[in-house]
């Protein structure tokens, strides 16, 4: 990522940092209050993320300081604009949308910081902000015209009718998805998601991103869905409303976590909850495809109530001949028992995998909850885990996870 920002920029951009570490979040906070106001621009955003702790707040707060503090070495921050572009994919996040983002968040820097956001900070920080704005329209551009060279790619929102669904645990559901007009799909990268629009009542409506939990096709997607208790009502709406027929509306699948299309090395597949949707995309996509390549499949749960898609996964595993599946639950239930439903108690730890998986030679591929993530990501990087070999997708923005 060239820059062409002016020395004077970086200069006065890099001398906010201060500023920003300390008061981030309230920029922050008061740049969505601004957007919010406006309720196109408000329809654009997933709102269980503002929610949720003011995780997006946190977020967004970490990468202008990220940015900040590398304004003049943007090299750097390449993996987070690739995620922040296939993000404004499933969101369908277009380049007239930019102008009220730019106006919301200088005006919240003027109020936030008073008198020391002078006309000349200000002006550093629109020219910070264009240009890294022009580099995501660049990018989005180039993953939107990619989608849409591909068969059965698309643009925007496209309809599809809910084909089969089906219990999967006590608290996840799977859904099927066919595109309403009878049209092929795109072939999904295993691991990535769809992003959905559902409504709400009152006239509102939720925008969520759902992992693709199948293996790449061109007939159909399929996604599962964990009930939450709390939050808006997105997961509760498709646990709870939709049925088979009912159609909904969703952006190509995007995401810059995915299987490579050719596996190079051994790969450890680690999950816990409804982490577990991408890891079956995976899993299915090494089962049909790459006979050759070892893959560990290590998942995480509290018991058998929650444990979703044992036996399809356990299914896959005979299938391919070189998989092997190792299940762990936190709180067994009382009929639950080692070697029947599950392998192991307690939890996932790198000690266990340093001596049960081809540790110094995989790939380890995560998802999951933010507490899950963080220890596991932490320990791996800690025991040797090169970068390169440690991927990992998570539930909400990426806030302290992507700082440590």
């Amino acid at each position: 990522m060239p820059s062409s920002l002016s020395e004077t920029t970086i200069a006065l951009v890099k001398a906010t940092v201060p500023a920003l570490a300390d008061h981030g979040p309230a920029i922050t906070r008061a740049m969505y209050a601004r957007l919010f106001r406006d309720a196109p621009i408000r329809d654009l955003f997933n709102h269980a993320n503002q929610g949720e702790g003011g995780s997006q707040v946190h977020a967004l707060a970490a990468a202008i300081l990220a940015y900040a503090r590398n304004i003049d070495n943007l090299g750097a921050l390449t993996p987070v604009v690739e995620r922040i572009a296939h993000k404004h994919i499933g969101y369908h996040i277009l380049p007239e949308h930019y102008p009220f983002v730019a106006t919301a968040l200088l005006d919240a820097i003027a109020d936030v910081l008073g008198d020391a956001a002078t006309p000349d900070i200000l002006a550093a920080w629109g020219e910070a902000y264009w240009f890294l704005a022009d580099v995501l329209k660049a990018r989005e551009l180039d993953i939107r015209t990619d989608i849409e060279a591909r068969a059965g790619g698309w643009n925007g929102w496209r309809r599809f009718r809910v084909a089969q669904k089906t219990r999967e645990s006590e608290v996840v559901a799977s859904l099927v998805l066919e595109p309403a007009d009878g049209g092929a799909v795109i072939r999904h990268r295993p691991g990535q998601y769809l992003t959905f629009r559902l409504p709400l009542p009152g006239g509102a409506q939720a925008k969520r991103n759902y992992s693709i939990s199948c293996a790449p096709n061109d007939v159909r997607y399929r996604i599962c869905v964990k009930r939450e208790a709390a939050g808006q009502g997105g997961s509760r709406f498709l646990h709870d409303e939709v049925k088979i027929g009912d159609v909904l509306d969703a952006t190509p699948p995007a995401g810059d976590f995915f299987l490579p299309d050719e596996p190079a090395r051994p790969v450890v597949l680690l999950s816990a909850g409804v982490g577990l949707t991408p890891m079956v995309s995976m899993l299915e996509a090494i089962a049909t495809s790459y006979p050759d390549v070892e893959a560990h499949y290590v998942h995480g749960a509290l018991n058998s109530s929650t444990h979703a898609m044992d036996r399809h996964v356990r299914t896959l595993a005979r299938q391919h001949g070189r998989t092997a599946v190792s299940t762990f639950y936190s709180e067994p239930g009382p009929t639950d028992a080692i070697g029947c439903s599950h392998d192991h108690e307690g939890f996932i730890s790198v000690n266990w995998l340093e001596r049960n998986t081809p540790f110094t030679a995989s790939d380890f591929y995560l998802c999951g909850p933010k507490p899950f993530l963080r220890k596991l990501v932490r320990d791996l990087s800690q025991a040797g885990v090169a970068p390169d070999r440690l991927h990992y997708e998570f539930f909400g923005p990426a806030d302290e996870l992507l700082a440590a």
